[in-house]
């Protein structure tokens, strides 16, 4: 059994109110969570395979495609393959996702 602690793995991203922690990376998928600073704005990309968006704490608005929404946390959003999207904290508190990639691109 392997076990990690998400604060003790170093960081792939550190930069512009965002810190990215990769949970989990396999050739079967990738986990990544990202906790948001207030106002903090993920640029918009596409990504090669589907992409799922779990809110774990705060309000999430995404946009994908030329749609934008907002979601709280417990929220699930799914977000097409090849489709650019962007993540915003909104809020005035600390917002954290989890970014699941199945397989891994």
């Amino acid at each position: 059994m392997e076990s990690r602690y998400y604060k003790d793995i170093p960081p792939v991203l550190n930069a512009m109110g965002m810190v990215g922690t990769k949970l989990y990376s396999q050739p079967e998928g990738e986990i990544v969570h990202i906790e948001f600073e207030p106002k903090a704005h993920l640029k918009a990309h596409k990504t090669p395979v589907n992409v799922a968006f779990f809110v774990i704490e705060g309000t999430a608005t995404l946009t994908i495609g030329e749609e934008s929404k907002s979601f709280p946390a417990g929220t699930v959003i799914d977000s097409p393959k090849d489709i650019p999207h962007a993540v915003t904290n909104e809020g005035d508190s600390v917002m954290r996702i989890l970014v699941v990639k199945m397989p891994k691109p």
